[in-house]
Parts: structure tokens; sequence; C-alpha cells
């Protein structure tokens, strides 16, 4: 069997960072962030792939043959609908921190999802469903890849058909504030491997109001992002795990910021109700962190994932 795929035709792909949780919403709220990871997919004859990483990564310690996230993702897709993935060369240029709970294992997936795409043009069609579908069967949950998919605020979950998403448009009042620890990383599984697997009623409760809240806090009411990102599903759990983070959320919270874990962390999330409120983050972050964080000053990316085309088909 060979590709459908003609020799040299090239695709870019660019891939907004993720947060999910966002306090209250765990496995469920994920907001798009304008941090990017941007690639060049190339089909050629030699069978295999190869990466070059730029930015984020190139230095050493991903991978830059098939065994890379990327490329099992492109494989999957290609396989999932019936066709052969073509000899790939690939340029990474990668600007998502890794294992700082800013959904970079979800952008690589949906870099390969969306590069499938656009490799299959006029051979295959793959509508909004079909992504998302493909995205979550490799990363496991959907709150990270829609969002990278779709941009602005998604509501994610599952149903017998599979994951389904809304995408929503925050306030243009709402500020995101990303800290990110230049040392630490956390793994997703090591983060999830330290939940319980029950939570008393009265949490669940609490944590379905706090959500709800949160979807009104911001569309329509920045002032109550604060009371809106209280969560005791999952962060204090995780805690011990990432002190350092821990403690700095408490002290942005007592300043009145709405802080959370972004993701699994050890990131820092603050949802500010105006731009002012991320100068008074990083304020307290410098004044109070024993080690040494980068403070990212943020937009919400609306447009989600891109696939741009390149006219540089050759013959096969």
């Amino acid at each position: 069997m060979t590709s459908a795929v003609p020799l040299g035709r090239t695709v870019t792909v660019k891939v907004p960072a993720t947060t999910a949780n966002l306090g209250p919403g765990f496995d469920t709220l994920g907001l798009a962030l304008s941090v990017y990871d941007e690639l060049d997919f190339t089909a050629r004859a030699e069978p295999g792939a190869t990466i070059r990483v730029e930015g984020v990564g190139a230095d050493g310690g991903v991978p830059t043959d098939e065994s890379s996230l990327v490329i099992q993702a492109v494989k999957h897709t290609f396989e999932t609908y019936g066709q052969q993935m073509p000899g790939l060369d690939v340029v990474a240029r990668n600007g998502i921190p890794h294992g700082r709970g800013m959904g970079s294992s979800g952008a690589a997936i949906v870099a390969g999802v969306m590069a499938a795409k656009g490799l299959l043009e006029g051979i295959v069609e793959m509508d909004a469903d079909g992504l998302l579908a493909r995205a979550t069967e490799l990363e496991g949950h959907p709150d990270n890849v829609a969002p990278a998919l779709f941009g602005g605020l998604t509501i994610a979950w599952m149903t017998p058909r599979g994951p389904q998403h809304k995408k929503l448009l925050v306030h243009r009042g709402v500020s995101p504030f990303v800290a990110v620890p230049r040392e630490s990383v956390m793994s997703t599984a090591l983060a999830r491997s330290l939940q319980p697997e029950s939570v008393p009623h009265e949490d669940a409760i609490f944590n379905v109001s706090r959500s709800a809240l949160l979807i009104a806090a911001l569309l329509q009411s920045p002032e109550l992002l604060l009371a809106a990102t209280e969560d005791k599903l999952h962060q204090s759990y995780r805690a011990s795990a990432m002190p350092e983070t821990d403690a700095l959320i408490r002290v942005l919270r007592e300043h009145g910021l709405a802080a959370v874990v972004s993701g699994a962390g050890p990131s820092i999330l603050v949802l500010g109700s105006d731009p002012a409120q991320r100068l008074r983050a990083q304020e307290l972050i410098e004044q109070h962190a024993d080690t040494t964080w980068d403070c990212l000053l943020l937009a919400v990316d609306f447009k989600g994932a891109t696939v741009i085309p390149h006219s540089t088909e050759a013959a096969a």
C-alpha cells in the first residue's frame, strides 16, 4: 500500500498552548492561550519521519523520529481513515513549555491530527467531531485537546458517541497570566495518581456550583473570578507534589487574585479581571518565589489550531 499524498506536499500547522481545569472545572474546562508550537510537514518518498526541533526541546529530550507523539498522532489519524502515512520531514518551532501544565502533549497530538487533515486535503474529509475524536483517542480526555483544536474557552464531555465540545467566547476583560517555574516539571500521570478514588459529596456539590459560576464569570462577570475559581476536587490533593506552586497560589489568592494550578501543574494560572492584576501577580511572584519563574502576560487564543497548505508539490 502506497500513500495517496503527493510527494512534496507541505502544510504548516500552528497550535496554541492550553490551560485545563481552571480551578473547579476538572477534566471539563479548558482555555487556549497565545503561546504556540508551529510545525512544517513535508511528504517525502523515504519512509519514516525526521524532525528538526527549534525552540523548546531543541537541546534534546524530545524524540525526533517516528516515536514522537506528533508523528504517532499523524500515523493514527491516517490509519483511522484507511490511509498510508507518507514519509515525513518535519520542522518544529516549539514555544509551549514541556511538562509545565500548558498542554504541550495535547498540542503535539493536535499538531499531528491537523497535519494529517492538511496532508489528506482532497483525499479524506475530516470534520470537527472527527478531529476531536482522533485527538481524544490519543490524549485520553478532551479537556486540553478541545481548546487546542478550536480556541477560546471550551466545555468538553464524553458521550457514547465520543467526545463533544462547546466553544465559548471569553469576556474581553479577562486577562490571563501564567507563571512557569523554570526548573520544576510535573507528570500528568503522577498528578492524577495523587487523587483519591472518591470525594465527599459536599465537595462535589461545591465544585458543581463553582464551575457554573466560573462560566458566568468568564463570559460576563469577571469580577466574580476569585470566588468562581475555588476548588475542592484536585488541587489540594496534588499540593504536596508541588509545594512552591501551592504556596504561591495561596499568596496570590490572599491578595484577591484568581490563581489556580494550570492543568496538572506546576505552572500557575491567574485569571485577571483587568490587565493591572497581571502586573500585580508578577510582582507577588517575584517577591515570594524561592526559585526562578517566567511570567507570561498572555491573551486568550480564539482561533485554535490552523493548517496552511503550501503549493510545493512535486511529481511523484
